[in-house]
């Protein structure tokens, strides 16, 4: 299926983590050209451009930091003219569990500047881009969570902030990007619990899989490629050109959390 999608320019944050290397990779399968934003593990950024068959930039960028992302968008713009796809994926989660009563402010401010403020320089320097180069069509995805939409015992920092940019942000900027390019579009991606390095440790968990798997009709854990292949086609405008404004979510029907297992309920209480 042809997606349009042959020599957009899409530049990917947190391109070093699973979903972000399977986007990149998904987006080569188009001919698009990349820019792949990371801050630590740029040595498996450098990897993945090798195996990629085309024309790529790959930026070691802060995005907490203000200048870092002018930057990583000025060196988009004068390698490849402008950007037409921000997909905006960096993020953090903390694997152990803190219930609110004993999270640190430290931890809350990490969290929300790294999954929250970030996104807010991204999208800023972006909008601002394409008023600089006026493209016929442009399209922002934020890849969210189900956090955003079922809460998350333990991870209530995590939670929130993809909360705002999942609603806040998807809802607000597909207004203003109308303003900017008429035919611009903005959507969300919620993944579900999904195989990555930042999960691997729970994924040998086999209680905590099971009590994850209940609460979705397909009894599977989700692979970054599940989340790739949707924020290629919301970023497509010949496949989803009427689509903006939408939180699609990647969770296999996921319906809930499951929060006690059978044998942990005391009927007597009842």
């Amino acid at each position: 299926m042809n997606t349009g999608l042959k020599s957009k320019v899409v530049l990917i944050t947190g391109a070093s983590g699973g979903i972000g290397r399977a986007t990149a990779r998904a987006f080569a399968e188009e001919e698009a050209k990349l820019v792949l934003q990371g801050r630590r593990n740029m040595e498996i950024i450098k990897q993945l451009q090798k195996e990629l068959p085309v024309e790529s930039l790959e930026v070691r960028a802060d995005l907490t930091r203000e200048r870092d992302v002018q930057n990583l968008f000025e060196r988009s713009y004068e390698r490849f003219g402008g950007v037409d796809i921000l997909v905006a994926n960096a993020g953090i989660w903390l694997d152990e569990d803190i219930p609110i009563h004993k999270m640190s402010l430290d931890q809350w401010n990490r969290t929300i500047t790294t999954d929250e403020t970030s996104v807010f320089l991204c999208c800023r320097e972006f909008f601002r881009l394409l008023k600089r180069t006026e493209p016929k069509n442009a399209s922002l995805v934020i890849v969210g969570s189900t956090a955003a939409i079922f809460g998350e015992e333990g991870h209530v920092d995590y939670a929130a902030a993809k909360a705002a940019i999942t609603y806040g942000f998807t809802l607000s900027l597909k207004n203003e990007i109308v303003r900017i390019v008429p035919s611009g579009r903005v959507n969300a991606v919620c993944p579900g619990w999904t195989i990555t390095r930042m999960t691997e440790k729970s994924i040998h968990d086999e209680d905590l899989v099971k009590k994850a798997l209940q609460t979705g009709a397909i009894k599977k854990i989700a692979r970054p490629e599940d989340i790739a292949t949707t924020i290629v086609f919301l970023s497509s405008d010949k496949l989803a050109g009427h689509i903006s404004g939408q939180i699609v979510t990647v969770a296999g029907g996921m319906e809930g959390r499951v929060l006690h297992f059978p044998e942990e309920i005391d009927i007597t209480r009842i």
